[in-house]
């Protein structure tokens, strides 16, 4: 909808509220619910959000250390700047319109939103010449609990919604029909438009694929998606975790990257080329050669929490190394080759956990890096397990580890520029000395009575 539309619209309509909204680093939402009257105005001036959102964790505790913003600054206002394009009607909730924002590119603050940074990286995807064509798939699990009945849980053994292992069951499905079929019908509504839908293997988990769009478009969707499903489950009694691993005997979480070039005019798949070997053109393999050689130094961005790690074991549907392979789903990068429209490459390495916006921007600014270098795809294509090769390259085991090479590694800020590198890290720190300053349930079980 065009901004004229979207006025007239909200004049005519009886609804009285929008929400604003902008994702943290961590991709989460953090937004507020202003009159109609606010947003309106707002819309010819500017309007203030505290920047307290890029200087505090999941929990709303203060970042210490870092530049852009802290107790240091005041947490002042910013001023944002709201996408109209990304306006949307929650059909779940009475139609309460929702729009994205960004803080203005005048705050200094811009330069650490992760929104605003994948946007510098598809604005140079244009300026290279290609359009970038983006879209996520995601695995959860839903619990038959509340806010409540966890909290009286302490967090700890959440019930599924359903028992046992039962991929792509029908019969699941229908037995949580009300749920289900809300996911089938709002999601649409509300500008998610959905490829499938199923369930996966694990109690009560489920998997959905997003039709593909532009890059920034994909990211606003995956993020959106996000939320909506759990806004969505709530008013089933059902909570919905994107955690990467809950339970270690069961498969993670993913969130998986499905991505190709095209032409500016989106009438060509650059990606594609039937003359060459497995129909990969010379730019597919560059670009795939640019993500696997920064893929090491920026895994935090596919891998951003401490639980992210016990996903990328052997076994577990994800990858463990830097591979690639033809349809292969042990590998950390797989090619899709079907035909011209579906050629693709799916970068697997990201679980449900990760920031979409900072998923993406790091698989278009890695592989944007492999084809201003020209660079050559050296790995041989992984055939068979990849879980089972000799000689492999493998990723850091540990949120620990892998801030560690990124924090020594001349990629990221050559990628991400200094400014947004410099706070992510931070950022990744504190999670990581947070998770190290506490006792877990392990621990306590280990040695509490025994040692």
């Amino acid at each position: 909808m065009r901004k004229e539309e979207i006025i007239t619209e909200l004049k005519k309509s009886d609804q009285n509220f929008v929400t604003i909204a902008i994702a943290d680093i961590d991709g989460v939402l953090r937004g507020k619910t202003i009159s109609r009257k606010k947003f309106l105005k707002s819309l010819e001036n500017h309007i203030g959000f505290c920047d307290v959102i890029f200087g505090w964790d999941t929990e709303d505790k203060s970042y210490e250390e870092t530049s852009a913003t802290g107790w240091h600054t005041g947490y002042p206002d910013g001023e944002i700047s709201l996408d109209l394009k990304t306006f949307r009607k929650c059909s779940w909730n009475n139609d309460l319109p929702i729009v994205l924002a960004d803080f203005s590119p005048s705050e200094k603050i811009s330069g650490i939103c992760p929104r605003t940074l994948l946007k510098k990286i598809s604005e140079k995807a244009k300026e290279m010449g290609f359009s970038a064509t983006y879209s996520c798939e995601f695995e959860w699990y839903n619990f038959q609990e509340t806010p409540q009945s966890l909290a009286e849980k302490k967090g700890i053994d959440p019930t599924p919604m359903t028992p046992g292992m039962f991929g792509y069951s029908v019969l699941r499905a229908s037995q949580k029909g009300e749920f289900y079929n809300d996911l089938l019908t709002h999601l649409p509504d509300f500008g998610i438009p959905l490829e499938v839908l199923h369930l996966e293997t694990g109690d009560g988990v489920y998997e959905a694929a997003i039709e593909h769009a532009d890059v920034l478009e994909a990211a606003d969707r995956s993020v959106l998606f996000k939320t909506a499903v759990k806004e969505i489950a709530s008013r089933h009694q059902i909570t919905a975790s994107f955690m990467a691993k809950w339970n270690v005997a069961l498969p993670g979480s993913s969130g998986h990257i499905h991505q190709s070039l095209w032409d500016l005019d989106r009438n060509r798949n650059l990606f594609f080329d039937p003359s060459e070997e497995n129909k990969m053109s010379r730019l597919m393999r560059q670009f795939i050669a640019g993500q696997l050689t920064c893929l090491p130094a920026i895994l935090p961005m596919y891998a951003p929490t401490v639980n992210s790690y016990k996903r990328l074991v052997e076994g577990s549907w994800a990858p463990t190394s830097v591979s690639w392979g033809m349809d292969n789903r042990t590998t950390a990068l797989r090619v899709i080759n079907v035909d011209e429209d579906s050629m693709r490459l799916e970068t697997r390495v990201p679980g449900a956990d990760a920031n979409p916006y900072l998923s993406m921007a790091a698989s278009l600014a890695s592989g944007l890096f492999g084809i201003e270098n020209e660079l050559a795809l050296d790995l041989p294509v992984t055939r068979g397990s990849d879980y089972k090769r000799g000689n492999k390259h493998p990723l850091p085991k540990n949120l620990h580890e892998a801030t560690e090479r990124m924090k020594t590694s001349e990629f990221p800020s050559a990628l991400f520029g200094d400014s947004f590198t410099d706070h992510f890290i931070k950022t990744r720190e504190w999670e990581w000395k947070e998770f190290n300053g506490s006792v877990t349930d392990w621990e306590m079980k280990r040695y509490f009575e025994i040692i």
